[in-house]
């Protein structure tokens, strides 16, 4: 198949550049939106404000439904400390060493945004040395840094911010020349941009679907009920498009997709498993089979729910995941080739 990896790299970039920590996803839903009604594709919003396209395909009784979050990690502003910085409690779980000393956004209740950093409680080895060295890195010693000039509690909440506020990370993506990409929030927003694609791929090239085939963006993926709701009475099969995880002990790779054989829910559906890496011999996709023993995803979430469906987990590689992250254009591709395969496969 042929793609324009132009357009779909703008997809990507487009929504690393827009913050949406769960709970604050509404611009990036509105940008899925837009991009939707250029593709004039067909589309609900819930009432959670997920986004679920559906394309009908021969059989309307049977459905598959795709599913890939627009949610990501962040913070909000718990505590507005008497010097004027900021304590923070994360949004989905990650390590504080891997926002130490990152950039980052509050994005306040009247939708002022003032940009700051994170740091721990002792970020200075010339002021606290091995102090600062052992500290703990845990969500009370870690604080946001304005970039303003505060001093106290009262100077903070004159800028309007307050707590409940979000934080956004900065993503800082950085795409190299022979294909990788690194940025903060390739969970999940490289697959989003993936089912992105296909969308526009199926409309534009008049792809007859053999099934009528959801694409299901959630927004709540991160603390666990993403798509515990509003999954089509009819899905059978729920695939779930979120990242791989290569590292230490793993068989994931960031240069192919990545099949989820068993995470911290248990096994994946057997069958629909089968099928897929059975399709990724068949069209010489490249793939890995993995087990990721700390991983959830909205397939979880949906059976966890109660639909009587068949789930699996797909994706591409993200090496260091929840930290800042890194995959190729080659996992990328070999993940849209599966999930454009897939939905063409009786």
């Amino acid at each position: 198949m042929n793609y324009n990896t132009e357009k779909l790299m703008n997809y990507m970039e487009n929504l690393l550049s827009t913050p949406s920590p769960t709970g604050y996803t509404e611009n990036v839903l509105n940008y899925v939106k837009e991009q939707l009604n250029l593709l004039k594709a067909p589309y609900i919003v819930t009432n959670k404000g997920a986004i679920i396209v559906s394309l009908k395909g021969k059989d309307q009784d049977y459905e598959r439904t795709f599913s890939a979050h627009i949610d990501t990690l962040g913070a909000m502003v718990k505590e507005i400390k008497s010097n004027g910085t900021l304590g923070i409690t994360l949004i989905g779980g990650y390590m504080c060493n891997s926002i130490e000393g990152e950039n980052c956004t509050v994005l306040t209740l009247d939708d002022k945004k003032y940009s700051g950093t994170i740091q721990t409680i002792k970020p200075s080895v010339h002021i606290s040395g091995d102090d600062a060295r052992n500290l703990k890195r845990s969500e009370e010693n870690m604080e946001l840094i304005l970039d303003e000039k505060v001093f106290s509690k009262e100077d903070v909440l004159n800028l309007g911010i307050n707590v409940g506020d979000f934080v956004a990370l900065d993503p800082r993506t950085t795409i190299t020349e022979n294909g990788f990409i690194k940025s903060r929030h390739l969970d999940d927003k490289a697959s989003a941009a993936i089912l992105l694609y296909t969308i526009e791929y199926i409309i534009t090239n008049n792809i007859e679907l053999p099934y009528t085939t959801n694409f299901f963006f959630s927004n709540y993926e991160e603390v666990g009920h993403g798509a515990s709701a509003c999954v089509s009475a009819k899905t059978k099969e729920f695939i779930s498009v979120d990242m791989g995880a290569p590292g230490l002990n793993q068989n994931s790779s960031e240069y192919s997709v990545c099949i989820c054989a068993k995470d911290s829910s248990g096994p994946y559906d057997y069958s629909l498993r089968k099928t897929l890496v059975n399709l990724c011999k068949e069209k010489n996709i490249d793939f890995k089979i993995d087990i990721y023993p700390h991983y959830g995803s909205d397939a979880s979430a949906a059976l966890r729910a109660g639909h009587d469906i068949k789930t699996a987990l797909i994706g591409p590689g993200v090496f260091a995941s929840h930290a800042y992250e890194r995959t190729h254009i080659d996992s990328v591709i070999s993940t849209l080739n599966l999930v454009l395969s897939y939905c063409q496969t009786k």
